[in-house]
């Protein structure tokens, strides 16, 4: 060992600021010096089984970047690194580091060995402010006068800071006592600083909350902030004046600490009374906006779901007596707004006769708001009829406007109205008679006026006689009854409406050449329809559908078509036949078939299709009743082979 390594060696060892010898190539630390052990925690053997990069977890990037810069430019310093503690804190220090060997010492292609010098920042710190005092202490007397004169400067700007601060400003101590009270909090208080100073401001500003309730000390965020060090930001609370009226305030309360202990806080607040009005005036002015912009979503959907209705007709088809009565009993009802009552089966156009009312109506700008009474769950009845508020019950996330203020000002169809719930029915007489309704969770009266159409295909007056209905609301229902009729009741309409069907369904399927024959139209008017005009619609669709070659396909149920009885002919025993007069029916009906056919069996305008069944089974039961189907033949000059 030379003369040189030999003082190296000692500097090294008798330094007492903490140094690290270190490979970056290698990544490990090659010797430390006895101050770097003390700074460390860690024995001169256990430091040096350590790499740098587990010296400094997290902390490679940053390091790499250190030895880089330290290589390429001779020396650099940075306080970026923070070396692990053996206890498992970090010790924030400042590094400088200087290449171990010359460039002509170095190997070639390897990075030098480094140098660090590890500076304490905690004790730097120290230094700096045991220099700062044994600076005043020399300065004397004079020194001290001007460190005086400096604070109490500082002190009046903080005064003359705190009198002009339009916020009003407080401090309290560890205890919840008040240190200081500035101008703008005495105004907004009521109460002077000589009266707060000294006292347990809680107790005197804050001790309720809005509702008047008791607001406990523990629980005030202003006490919180000397407790837990957070800074705590409250904009929902009330403070109380020294006469007694409380005023919506924001504040925040900020802890102080004295040598990181926590002696107290300074509360900054402001009267928020004026913003907190406005603020409701703006949300309930957005609320009646969201709920106008919920009516008027709701009626276009509404009116949509009625352009879309299966029931593309407003108009009622019919030329018969039934339909022209119904009609005398629209135009007579539709200027009052007397509650009406339809009744009648299901498929009779009962929702086709409460438009036409609605749209002769004065009310025909407003919309007709249809509710299906029997596809409402029953537990949401109230909640459809009159909406609900947020957090009504589970899953009201948002106020809804019920179907009863969704139709104010229009007209309220009541489809299926026997089927609302007796416990309901109570409710709904009250809006029905006092045009007033409470939504569900809301204690808000509001009031409406609806005109309301009801329509029911059960016997309402059984349903009160069996206690299913109430009979105070079947007499406000049924001011104005009008009876929608079955179809079977006006055969004459059923050639007009099977061709007003088959225009829609040619419009919805696209299909041109479509027509109506008139076999077509007196198998149609034969058939009893017992799902009225719903069935002929779907009917007439279904044979579109099924047409081939311009040539409809209908197909009606054989166990009602077949062998109908004629509309003339009446049971001699109210209804139960004896076997012969079923022959004779039968007979009869077949016979009136062949003469409307010309004695034709087969074909499209053949008996078998008039009368809905196959032609062979249509033949087997001539035979049986012994028809003959010469005389139709030679009555309509048919050539058809004489049936044996």
């Amino acid at each position: 060992m030379d003369r040189d390594t030999a003082d190296f060696g000692r500097a090294f060892e008798a330094n007492p600021q903490a140094m690290l010898a270190v490979d970056p190539a290698q990544d490990r630390i090659i010797d430390a010096n006895p101050a770097a052990c003390r700074l460390l925690g860690y024995d001169r053997a256990a430091l040096c089984a350590l790499k740098m990069t587990e010296l400094h977890p997290g902390q490679r990037p940053a390091l790499i970047v250190f030895t880089e810069a330290v290589a390429a430019k001779g020396r650099y310093w940075t306080r970026s690194l923070s070396p692990r503690h053996a206890g498992g804190r970090e010790v924030k220090v400042e590094y400088v580091g200087a290449p171990l060997e010359s460039a002509a010492d170095q190997p070639p292609g390897q990075p030098p060995r480094l140098l660090l010098i590890a500076q304490d920042l905690e004790e730097l710190q120290r230094h700096t402010v045991d220099d700062e005092a044994d600076h005043y202490v020399r300065g004397g007397l004079a020194e001290w006068q001007r460190v005086e004169r400096f604070f109490r400067d500082i002190e009046r700007e903080n005064q003359l800071i705190l009198r002009a601060a339009g916020e009003g400003i407080y401090g309290v101590n560890a205890e919840g006592k008040t240190t200081f009270v500035n101008p703008a909090a005495e105004r907004m208080l009521g109460w002077s600083a000589d009266e707060l100073v000294g006292k347990d401001i809680h107790s005197m500003v804050h001790h309720s909350h809005a509702d008047g309730s008791h607001y406990h000390g523990h629980d005030c965020p202003i006490y919180g902030a000397f407790r837990d060090g957070h800074v705590h930001t409250v904009d929902n609370e009330v403070f109380w004046r020294r006469d007694g009226t409380p005023f919506w305030v924001e504040y925040t309360s900020t802890p102080i600490r004295d040598r990181g202990a926590l002696v107290g806080a300074v509360v900054v607040f402001r009267d928020v009374s004026l913003k907190r009005e406005a603020d409701d005036k703006l949300r309930a002015a957005l609320d009646e906006v969201e709920n106008l912009r919920q009516k008027l979503e709701l009626e276009n959907a509404y009116l949509q779901e009625e352009i879309r209705a299966e029931s593309n007709h407003r108009g009622i088809i019919g030329k018969s007596a039934a339909i022209q009565n119904i009609l005398r009993q629209v135009e007579l009802v539709a200027p009052t707004d007397a509650t009406v009552l339809v009744t009648g089966e299901s498929g009779t156009g009962k929702e086709l006769i409460a438009r036409a009312i609605h749209e002769a109506s004065k009310r025909s700008d407003r919309p007709l708001i249809r509710v299906n009474c029997a596809a409402i769950p029953r537990e949401l009845f109230e909640s459809e009829f009159f909406g609900h508020v947020r957090g009504a019950f589970t899953g009201a996330l948002r106020d809804r406007i019920g179907r009863f203020e969704l139709a104010d000002g229009g007209t309220l169809f009541l489809d299926e109205v026997g089927e609302i719930p007796l416990e309901l029915q109570g409710k709904l007489l009250r809006v029905l008679q006092e045009g007033q309704f409470e939504r569900v969770g809301e204690e808000r009266t509001r009031h409406v006026d609806v005109r309301v159409i009801a329509a029911t295909n059960r016997d309402l007056k059984s349903e009160v006689r069996l206690g299913r209905f109430r009979e105070d609301l079947y007499f406000r229902l049924n001011v104005v009854p009008i009876e929608s009729v079955s179809l079977r009741e006006r055969r004459e309409d059923i050639p007009l409406l099977a061709a007003h069907f088959l225009r829609g369904a040619s419009r919805k399927l696209k299909t041109g050449g479509l027509r109506l024959t008139e076999g077509d139209a007196r198998r149609l008017s034969h058939y009893d329809w017992p799902g009225n005009v719903r069935e002929l619609e779907n009917v007439i669709e279904r044979a579109a559908i099924l047409a081939r070659d311009g040539r409809l396909r209908i197909e009606l149920p054989e166990a009602e078509s077949l062998l109908r009885p004629a509309p003339a002919m009446t049971d001699a025993n109210g209804g139960l036949l004896t076997d012969e007069e079923r022959r004779e029916r039968d007979r009869a009906n077949i016979r009136a078939a062949l003469a409307a056919c010309g004695g034709k069996l087969f074909g499209a305008d053949g008996a078998a299709a008039l009368l809905g069944v196959k032609p062979t089974t249509l033949a087997s039961r001539i035979k049986a009743l012994g028809i003959s189907r010469a005389a139709f033949a030679e009555k309509a000059g048919s050539t058809a082979p004489r049936q044996p």
